[in-house]
């Protein structure tokens, strides 16, 4: 904070500790005010009114400083500011910056400097960008990305989807779903030589994504601000959990009102029955065969399970040889182990053992999705919301659409099982 500003914020502090002087002087003589009394508080207020207009023009100077120095004239050399390049804006943590907020936002609170570093502040629908008291601050982008990276971590499935960054709201894409042994679109054929070519055409379609917003909103009290270690940890932690969740969820089985079309359910995906006579509630190594045949990417397809189907898998064989490798070191990718040399991803999206959908072979590259280019999740915070509790509330937003890249399955050129990037196995009750 500069020499000035300090200054014009003391002026604005003695002047009004001048006016509640005279007010407290005469409740304690329980006496109304003097016209005398009455005139000096009316100077104090007009006089804080003139200090806050300079206040706010000194803020706004900084801000324009910082974003365009100036070098002195003749020297050759050019001035910049280390703050400017930090992503963290010179915070130490998402905590530290919270409190800042927090700071800025309370009646006659300092705003910290570093509030208005361009990139690190933005107005909300409150108004004023430059005063907390009537708006509310970005978070610092690179506090930004460390909730964006933690809420891809661990069980995401948005990271294995056909992903398309879109700079405005919506995609539409081009689809063709003919196939060589089909009946229409671009064919070949044998023709007789010097005989009249047969001619195709291709069949083409479109669909079309528009991203939905997926929205956390998160009040946190007074007290819990004052500890900025727990609340980097609470915000950053909770918030991610429940973003990672409700994509996963959506991307499973949304109904793609509001929200992503998952594949379960959907017409592409393709159920491969129990086997005769099987026990309620198991799966058998026979499932595991059929749903591997049936999946048109299964070099690159995961098994999705229920942690209740896991131990099942653990056990099982194929004649004396077992088909579930377990976890080696250096296998990142697997550390649920591997099942016919797929990995295994456990994640409460699916149903229960026994139900269907309770084990997926899944293709995530037969899935398409949408989200905004470059902005992971916005965050922003606003003391406003929730001001009468004593509480700060944090926001984040997450753009994104998904739906089944294929319409419906896909009929083979010989047999009558249908395949698909997406197999589940049917209920075994």
């Amino acid at each position: 904070m500069n020499k000035r500003l300090r200054a014009l914020l003391a002026q604005k502090e003695a002047k009004i500790k001048e006016a509640r002087d005279l007010t407290n002087a005469a409740e304690a003589a329980n006496r109304d005010l003097t016209p005398e009394e009455q005139t000096q508080i009316d100077a104090a207020l007009a006089a804080v009114t003139g200090i806050d207009a300079n206040i706010q023009r000194e803020q706004t100077l900084i801000a324009a400083e910082r974003s365009a120095p100036v070098a002195p004239a003749g020297s050759g050399a050019r001035v910049t500011e280390n703050i400017d390049e930090d992503p963290r804006r010179g915070f130490q943590s998402f905590g530290h910056f919270a409190n800042a907020v927090m700071q800025a936002g309370r009646p006659g609170g300092v705003v910290d400097e570093r509030l208005l570093v361009p990139g690190a502040q933005a107005p909300t629908t409150y108004g004023n960008e430059g005063t907390g008291a009537d708006g509310g601050f970005l978070i610092a982008p690179e506090f930004a990305r460390d909730v964006f990276q933690h809420s891809l971590d661990q069980d995401a499935i948005l990271p294995m989807t056909d992903d398309y960054p879109v700079q405005g709201n919506t995609l539409t894409f081009p689809r063709d779903e003919t196939t060589p042994w089909g009946t229409d679109g671009i064919r070949a054929y044998w023709e007789n030589e010097a005989g009249a070519a047969t001619q195709t055409k291709p069949k083409g379609a479109v669909s079309s994504l528009r991203t939905n917003k997926l929205m956390a909103l998160v009040p946190v009290t007074d007290e819990l601000m004052q500890d900025t270690g727990a609340l980097d940890r609470y915000i950053g932690r909770k918030t991610s959990e429940s973003i990672r969740w409700k994509t996963n969820l959506a991307l499973f089985q949304g109904s793609g009102v509001g929200q992503p079309l998952g594949f379960f359910g959907h017409a592409s995906q393709v159920s491969v029955a129990k086997e005769a006579a099987q026990a309620a509630d198991t799966v058998v190594a026979a499932n595991i065969a059929k749903m591997y045949a049936r999946n048109l990417g299964r070099s690159r397809a995961v098994w999705m399970i229920n942690d209740d189907v896991l131990p099942q898998l653990i056990t099982m064989t194929l004649g004396d040889q077992p088909i579930w490798t377990p976890p080696q070191q250096g296998m990142q990718q697997a550390p649920n182990g591997l099942l016919m040399g797929r990995p295994i991803m456990v994640n409460q999206v699916c149903k229960t053992v026994g139900d269907q959908g309770d084990i997926c072979f899944v293709d995530w590259k037969g899935y398409r999705t949408i989200t905004k280019s470059g902005a992971g999740i916005e965050t922003a915070t606003s003391m406003h919301l929730f001001f009468d509790y004593g509480a700060m509330a944090f926001r984040a937003t997450f753009r994104l659409d998904g739906q089944p890249s294929a319409a419906a399955a896909v009929t083979p050129a010989n047999g009558s099982n249908s395949l698909s990037p997406f197999v589940v196995l049917d209920a075994r009750a």
